[in-house]
This record gives C-alpha cells, structure tokens and sequence, in this order.
C-alpha cells in the first residue's frame, strides 16, 4: 500500500510539473541591460556592463507568485569568440540566480558557424529545458528581443514576445510589448489559456 501511494505521488508531482506555466527568457535585453558596440546591440563582458534590468525583480516576483517556474535561455557567442571569459559568464549566470526566481540558466557558447542544435534561432536549448525539468513547451512563453528568441520559441511550441526595441522593428512575434513589466501582465493575462 505504502509503494502505491508512493507511485500516486509521484504521477500527481509529474502532472503538476507537465501543467506548471513556464516562462523562458532571453538573457541580455530581458534580463539585463544590453550594451551597444559601434551602433550594435551586443552582449556585457564583464561584470561592470553587467547590470540586471531594474524592474526584473519585481516583474518576474509577480509570475513566481502566481505560479510560474522561469528559466533563461541565451547565445553568447563571445565565448566562441575569446571576447569574454567562462569564469565572468559563470559569475554572471550566478548573479541572475541570486537575484531573480531562475530555476536555471542554459547558455550556448558556440558562433554561428559552429552548426549546433542549441544556438537560437534552434530550439535546442528549450527542448533541453523541457526535458530536464519536466515541463511541456506548450504552455511555455518564450520573451526575446531578437528573431532568433522568436524563431526558437515558435520552433519549440511556445507563445512569442518580443519586447520591442529600436533594433528589432520588423520582427514578428506572437505578441509584442515595449517593457519586461508589460510582457508579465500579457503573460498573467492570457498564461491560463495555454495550460
């Protein structure tokens, strides 16, 4: 009797895992400020251009309240590039973990010509979260600034929203807002629908 109630525990926590609404965020842009090098928007490399969004905190505290699980999902070429070194990425993903409610931060560390499954605008990064998290990608949003966010989350089966930017006009989302605070209130607005 004991290992059944054991067994039924169990499937109820994955069920809970599979129906729990997710959130999928870019990193810079979202959620920390981008920099810009000659007129480009561009990733910080170090930890002095490294500053999380001010009101990442008390957008992303709204979704865990209302139950959503958050995770972030980011190409940094610059790794492949020797323009930023894994100890200042790591210190960076450990800043984001410290301050917001991330249950985890995948990086992609390869440049466009490397052909891996997990640089955006593939969607291997967000399968891999699913897979590792117990989470369905249908109900999931993903929330980018570039079409890259976009084309890996529509691959991946999420709602899109791109947060617009003056480098971004022209890309095609699923929704668009002009903040991260207003992406939240889209997200607890219509996050039911897609359960």
């Amino acid at each position: 009797m004991e290992s059944e109630l054991h067994d039924i525990s169990r499937i109820e926590s994955a069920l809970r895992r599979k129906k729990a609404r997710t959130a999928i965020f870019d990193r810079d842009g979202i959620i920390n400020r981008i920099v810009m090098r000659d007129g480009a928007p561009a990733s910080p490399r170090n930890m002095e251009e490294f500053i999380i969004e001010p009101e990442a905190s008390a957008a992303l505290a709204r979704l865990k309240t209302a139950g959503f699980r958050m995770f972030v999902a980011s190409n940094q070429p610059d790794l492949a590039r020797s323009k930023v070194a894994p100890e200042t990425i790591d210190a960076m993903t450990a800043a984001i973990l410290a301050a917001l409610p991330i249950e985890a931060v995948r990086i992609c560390p390869h440049d466009d010509g490397d052909g891996c499954a997990c640089r955006k605008p593939r969607p291997g990064m967000l399968l891999g979260l699913a897979r590792d998290f117990g989470f369905d990608l249908s109900g999931a949003f993903m929330i980018g600034d570039t079409w890259k966010d976009v084309h890996a989350g529509r691959a991946a089966g999420c709602a899109t929203i791109l947060l617009a930017r003056d480098y971004n006009r022209g890309v095609a989302a699923d929704f668009k807002t002009a903040t991260l605070s207003e992406a939240v209130d889209l997200i607890l607005a219509v996050g039911d629908a897609r359960r």
